[in-house]
């Protein structure tokens, strides 16, 4: 390396005179800072403004193992306390950061910026350079004011004029730094010096705080809508509740201003990213000016006021322990999606805090299913990405979805619902596909662009290939020498047209100049998928729209895309979807034909079975599904009971998570004591939940915590204690004499038959300790023998699914009943502020009285009165009964419109649309269908169902033998032969 590289390695400028204005010092010491090993600096003052410009470079070079000495001063209490705040979270990631405490005799007016590189495994200085002038750290003065900073550089040899000034600069920062008057930067010195500061009377032209850090931060529209439906949710009893918003409309600041609402004291945020983590730790430092506090791998900040952990390490057993379940009163978990995970369980059945808020941008009720279980069911609010995009938060999209015509993904190994990285890396990172990606990306590029690879590997070749051809392009991944906000500053300069990057932007990272996405990759999960998507919507100055360049190979997994995008299911929904696309206003997609050809044919595959099912799943979510997720997908697990048996005998067949040997004793007890177990009421499950909460396969817990712990649990489902516990119970304290009688009861009674002796299989048993009931032990029956202690665990995990299923199921069969009450359903204390909120209306379909019947509805059941039409019965609602319906009975009769015309005709026309009333047919109740007017089934070759309505007439043949005709009343249709092929399922009533 010469003289010359080594100057020049910390320095972008030949000028040693920075001047201002024009001639801001900011991208000078930017790039000093991403290339430097050693960082010192000494100003006066820092304000957040200046903080926000170099914090990023300041937090990359920590991570990338550079040591950062920064002081300031606490003279003429300029330096912001908010400004301080957010230093310490450098602090906490290895910064070294110190305060000159000034007295009245003596000013403190230091401005240098010093950086040092040193040769590789050597504390031997490669370059160095020091700026010295005017400048401290504000917005102002970084920037658009007028400032004078001198640069000097250090020069080879060691011994030369220019290495020993630079040495005599360090020497006087050393001296300095360890001066008497220094303390070290601390909570404890900020909360003395917010007790002791006296704001300036006056402007300090560079070092005031500029007006977007003075002006109070107030939520958006959408996120003060969030923030009553927060409040409400907890005036109806919540513990728990689960917020969604898209990608880019402000999740991390949602949380704040609702802790700041509550009011919360001690404050828990938990993600399983550092880049969230440390995103969510200033804006909390900021808003709030809390101490706040680490809880990783490296450091563990237990009495922070507001504690960022990451979920890895304090989902585990031994740092859990370390806080009692109450020591939060406001918990947060973001990107709550990956909730369903072991380490998320642990913590959440940990905490008992006053509210836990969830948030997620999952876009829709099926891939939130889990999550909505460990959110107590209680969606609170959402704003997806169409509504994102229609009120202005987000900037419309222009999607094109390319075939991806280089790539045979049917020959790529598919495993585990992935395709193997290492041929699929093989297949992308050839110059015939980039030829392909950089034609598509020239005929519709913007300005900036962020592709997504699938590798190292491909993104360096993807950099190179289009480098080659004339376009400025980088690569970035774990890896790289270059710093991400290095390369992120070049693409936003116009340095760069395109940067090329592997999972570093997909969560938490905030890109709002990107203009144009190049997703070369297959997607793992539509959550992913959007995330990425995501990476280009926020709104920027100047910025029309977002450019999506969407690479689509032949496979199935592909469909997560349009799923996302269309809010489709399977191939089938996406064609349909396709043909009349609901977009937000502004956007459009474009899919190549090969593509739609394609998704068509897979359209016309056969019905799946339940494994195929669990399997296309998995490919959606990016994770096996639960039973309660599958649940959620598909409307129920008939398929999954009727295949296998139940849902652990399915994945015991599947072989991934569970063996069939380890489950054989267990699984009676899995399937009849939870997945099928009765349930007139929600107590069994909420009995089973605070057995497992109290490890009660471990330690079997007495009848009187599990009472007390049930009705702690109880009470964060408001509406289902609303529905199931009687009004005169609802006020009985959980540690009372009365409810313990009343849960000893139910469900304690119904599982073990306590009372009365039971007949066959009782699945848990009560060991008395003398006529103590309350001392009694609940013990569970589900072993031959003794339960072996290295299935406890496992064996807690498996209910715990199941829990979330039947509580899944439960909720939505009294959603499906609730007629017009919703007061009734979850009482709500009334306020004096609540008098002028008006009262929300109660949906058209229900009806005004509680003794009109409410029959299920089936809106896309399309009973076909012309030709044979496709319908399907996985959504339903409930209705009131037609008038004049006489007797009806739900489990019997129930809606569905008609669809086209050939019933239109004789005394009685049913017309296209009209709202019919039918009874199903069953073996007891079918009698003689002859002079009926019945509604037929059929499958077509894809196995989908087919609905007609027909009356039936009965005739002779010649032989003597009867058949069956299908007559339509208009004449303009032709009667149908009664075949085999053809089922009836229900008369008109």
């Amino acid at each position: 390396m010469n003289s010359f590289s080594q100057s020049t390695l910390l320095q972008n400028s030949a000028r040693q005179l920075t001047a201002g204005g024009t001639d801001p010092l900011l991208p000078k010491l930017v790039h000093a800072i991403n290339h430097a090993d050693e960082i010192e600096i000494t100003v006066s003052f820092i304000q957040p403004s200046g903080l926000a410009l170099l914090f990023d470079p300041l937090l990359e070079a920590l991570r990338s193992g550079a040591q950062l000495k920064l002081l300031t001063s606490d003279y003429l209490d300029i330096t912001s306390p908010v400004a301080l705040r957010e230093l310490m979270t450098l602090v906490e990631r290895g910064a070294d950061i110190r305060i000159y405490e000034s007295d009245k005799h003596q000013s403190f007016h230091m401005k240098s910026y010093i950086f040092v590189k040193t040769q590789t495994n050597s504390a031997e200085i490669a370059a160095g350079c020091a700026f010295i002038g005017s400048n401290n750290i504000s917005k102002s003065a970084l920037t658009t004011g007028l400032e004078w900073c001198f640069r000097h550089d250090y020069t080879h040899p060691p011994g030369s004029k220019g290495a020993c000034e630079f040495n005599h600069i360090r020497r006087a920062f050393a001296e300095l730094f360890s001066h008497n008057n220094v303390k070290t930067l601390s909570h404890s010195w900020i909360d003395t010096y917010i007790q002791r500061r006296k704001a300036p009377q006056f402007i300090v032209a560079g070092e005031a705080e500029d007006d977007s850090d003075t002006e109070p931060v107030t939520p958006r529209a959408d996120q003060q809508l969030a923030l009553d439906a927060l409040a409400k949710t907890r005036r109806q009893g919540f513990k728990r509740g689960l917020v969604v918003l898209a990608t880019g409309m402000g999740k991390t600041w949602l949380s704040v201003f609702d802790a700041q609402q509550m009011r919360a004291k001690r404050i828990l945020f938990v993600a399983h990213r550092e880049e969230i983590l440390t995103q969510a730790q200033r804006t909390f430092a900021r808003l709030l000016q809390c101490k706040t506090g680490l809880y990783t791998g490296k450091k563990k900040d237990s009495d922070a006021d507001c504690l960022f952990a990451s979920v890895q390490t304090l989902g585990q057993a031994r740092h859990l322990q370390r806080f009692a379940p109450e020591h939060f009163d406001y918990i947060v978990v973001d990107e709550f999606h990956h909730a369903s995970a072991r380490v998320y369980r642990a913590l959440l059945n940990h905490f008992t805090p006053q509210f836990l808020l969830g948030l997620t941008a999952t876009p829709e009720r099926t891939d939130r299913a889990d999550i909505l279980g460990l959110c107590d069911n209680n969606l609170v609010f959402e704003r997806n990405l169409t509504q994102g995009i229609d009120n202005g938060t987000l900037v419309p999209f222009q999607y094109y979805g390319i075939w991806d015509q280089d790539v045979d993904y049917s020959a790529i190994p598919w495993r585990n619902g992935r395709f193997d990285p290492d041929a699929l890396e093989n297949q992308f990172a050839t110059s015939k596909r980039a030829a392909h990606a950089l034609k598509e990306w020239q005929a519709r590029k913007q300005q900036r662009t962020l592709a997504f690879c699938i590798s190292k590997r491909h993104a360096e070749h993807m950099a190179d290939y289009f480098n080659h051809a004339g376009v400025k392009a980088l690569a970035i991944h774990s890896d790289s020498l270059v710093r991400r906000n290095d390369v992120l500053e070049q693409l936003e300069q116009g340095q760069i047209e395109i940067l090329f990057s592997v999972d570093l932007f997909n969560e938490g990272t905030d890109l709002p100049s990107i203009d144009t996405v190049l997703m070369l990759r297959p997607s793992d999960s539509k959550i992913l998928f959007l995330q990425q998507l995501g990476r280009g919507l926020r709104t920027c100055e100047g910025k029309t729209h977002l450019t999506v360049l969407d690479f689509i190979g032949n496979h199935h997994s592909f469909l997560n895309k349009p799923a996302a995008l269309l809010n489709a299911q399977g191939a089938k929904g996406v064609t349909q979807a396709l043909k009349a696309p609901k977009l937000p206003e502004g956007c459009f997609i474009n899919f190549d034909l090969e593509i739609t050809d394609f998704w068509q044919q897979l359209a016309k595959i056969q019905r799946t079975t339940a494994l195929e099912d669990y399997e296309h799943l998995a490919q959606l979510l990016g994770h096996n599904p639960s039973a309660s997720e599958f649940y959620r997908h598909y409307g129920d697990l008939k398929k999954v009971n009727k295949q296998h048996g139940s849902w652990f005998a399915m994945l015991a067949d599947i072989g991934d998570e569970i063996n069939a040997d380890w489950l054989a004793p267990y699984a009676d007890f899995l399937f009849n004591a939870v997945q099928q177990t009765s349930m007139t009421k929600c107590f069994k499950v909420i009995l089973l939940q605070a057995f497992i909460q109290l490890d009660g396969f471990r330690a079997a817990p007495t009848l009187s915590e599990l009472a007390k712990v049930s009705a702690a649990i109880l009470a964060r489902y408001p509406h289902l204690k609303a529905h199931d516990l009687p009004e005169s119970k609802r006020t009985l304290e959980p540690n009372s004499q009365a409810w313990f009688s009343y849960w000893l009861g139910n469900p304690i009674e119904a599982f073990t038959g306590l009372k009365k002796a039971k007949q066959g299989t009782t699945w848990f048993k009560v060991e008395k300790n003398g006529e103590d009931l309350q001392a009694a032990r609940l013990v569970a029956n589900v072993h031959a023998g003794q339960l072996p202690e290295q299935d406890f665990d496992k064996l807690a995990d498996c209910v715990a699914e199941l829990i979330e299923l039947r509580l899944a199921e439960y909720t939505q069969r009294i959603e499906n009943k609730r007629i017009s009450e919703p007061q009734a359903a979850i009482p709500e204390p009334e306020k004096a502020s609540d008098k002028k909120e008006p009262d929300i209306p109660a949906q058209q379909s229900e009806p005004d009285s509680t003794n009109v019947v409410q029959l299920p509805y089936f809106p896309n059941l399309k009973i076909a009165c012309g030709h044979f039409k496709t319908g399907d019965d996985s959504h339903m609602t409930w209705r009131p009964a037609p008038d004049r319906a006489g007797r009806v009975d739900p489990d019997k009769h129930f809606l569905a419109h008609a669809s086209g015309n050939s019933m239109n005709g004789g005394k009685n026309p049913i017309l296209d649309g009209d709202l019919l009333l039918l009874e199903r047919i069953s073996s007891d109740n079918a009698g003689s269908l002859t002079g009926t007017t019945i509604a037929i089934e059929r499958f077509d070759e894809s196995g989908d169902a087919q609905f007609l309505l027909r009356d039936v007439q009965k005739e002779y043949n010649e032989q003597g033998e009867a058949r069956y005709l299908l007559v339509a009343r208009n004449p303009d249709y032709e009667t149908i032969i009664a075949d085999e092929s053809l089922v009836t399922f229900a008369r008109l009533k």
